[in-house]
């Protein structure tokens, strides 16, 4: 299944994200700019994109399987979520990483660093309750 998404450049060097395998679930994204960053630092780099998340869907963006080990990155908060109303001509989607090292890293513009993802969401309708009727677990590692 395709969805269509608008995409805006923002700047000139900004690449275009792509599948790269028919069964690719993800693209890969890319700074505009090279960065040093350095030790315990978390820097945001420009991507030089605005994508337009559809009604109904959320982007994730999460780390390429390779950051940790070929740059000794992370992305600090997990994952990031690009909501749909995120999508003014302003709105540049910005990639966030840590260095968890003990040295500085390099990062070249046209890296592959991370990899976004469409998501289907569904909202939720909260209701408050006075009780519930199942047992407590014990809380996070309950189950061993």
């Amino acid at each position: 299944m395709q969805i269509p998404v608008d995409i805006l450049k923002t700047h000139p060097n900004a690449v275009i994200p792509a599948y790269a395998s028919p069964g690719a679930c993800a693209f890969d994204l890319c700074p505009i700019e090279d960065a040093t960053i350095e030790p315990g630092e978390i820097v945001r780099l420009r991507t030089g994109l605005v994508i337009c998340v559809p009604e109904g869907y959320t982007l994730l963006i999460a780390a390429r399987s390779s950051l940790p080990r070929k740059y000794g990155l992370c992305v600090p908060q997990g994952f990031g979520i690009v909501d749909n109303d995120f999508c003014g001509p302003e709105d540049e989607l910005l990639i966030q990483l840590l260095n968890f090292t003990d040295k500085p890293t390099e990062v070249k513009k046209g890296d592959r660093v991370v990899q976004g993802m469409f998501v289907p969401i569904v909202k939720s309708q909260f209701q408050e309750v006075t009780n519930l009727s199942n047992s407590s677990r014990g809380g996070f590692g309950s189950t061993g």
